[in-house]
């Protein structure tokens, strides 16, 4: 997607899992991990803007939600994502657990994110640190490395512990991987797991976003979720609704 002849190369570290870099081209900053990885896209002119349709996916998720008060992210990236949901959803606690303690420091320093009162960030390790998260009415798991889906993309126990921790009426929102026949990494451990109670939203990218309730009683009402959409598109900047027409039952 850069253009190398544009590009300019903002920050370059190393940790314990390798290199993190964060590259300017035209209006855009790109945070990548590895050997040119992209994890995430910033727009420098405004940071809560949603440039790929599985961000966007991730907060049509949220809008699942009728008024939610707390959200709890295991991976930050760049925060783009997190941007957006404290931007636009009714938000007073917001947690966010980081692998890598480098990310933080450059989202905020290059990638546009604030410090917000209302968002605390932690470092460490995800599958360890979400027994000690408070419970919350979004949960969002992101955890990518620089050659792909972290491990907890498809441990049965932290997806279970991530649905626990939801509150009542919740809804945990899964970046998931998608095989070449278009259905997400796991797919019979997902189905098995979550009792093919759950949604599918796949995207251009190639990741299908999982929408998933926190118990067989609730279900996802689209005509509620189009018209939440519908109402933020004037914020937004855009529209969500060919992204929702796709939304699909668990495969």
């Amino acid at each position: 997607m850069t253009d190398e002849r544009e590009e300019r190369i903002l920050a370059e570290v190393h940790d314990d899992f390798g290199m993190i870099r964060v590259l300017e081209v035209e209006d855009y900053r790109f945070l990548e991990f590895g050997d040119a990885i992209e994890q995430s896209c910033t727009f420098t002119a405004d940071p809560a803007w949603l440039e790929y349709d599985y961000t966007r996916a991730m907060l049509i998720g949220a809008l699942c939600h009728e008024a939610p008060e707390s959200a709890l992210f295991l991976g930050l990236g760049a925060g783009t994502l997190t941007q957006a949901c404290l931007k636009f959803l009714p938000l007073e606690d917001v947690e966010a657990i980081e692998l890598r303690p480098e990310v933080p420091r450059l989202a905020m320093e290059y990638m546009g994110l604030e410090d917000d009162p209302r968002l605390y960030i932690r470092v460490g390790d995800a599958l360890q640190l979400l027994e000690t998260a408070e419970p919350a009415d979004l949960i969002f798991v992101d955890l990518y490395t620089d050659v792909g889906p972290g491990a907890g993309h498809l441990a049965w126990s932290f997806l279970e512990n991530c649905q626990k921790r939801l509150t009542p009426g919740g809804w945990l929102v899964i970046n998931q991987w998608a095989n070449d026949d278009g259905r997400p990494l796991g797919a019979a451990l997902l189905r098995g797991l979550y009792h093919r109670h759950y949604w599918e939203l796949p995207v251009k990218e190639g990741n299908v976003i999982l929408i998933v309730p926190a118990d067989l009683e609730q279900v996802l009402e689209l005509d509620a979720l189009m018209a939440r959409a519908e109402a933020l598109a004037p914020r937004l900047g855009y529209s969500l609704q060919t992204l929702i027409k796709d939304i699909r039952p668990a495969s």
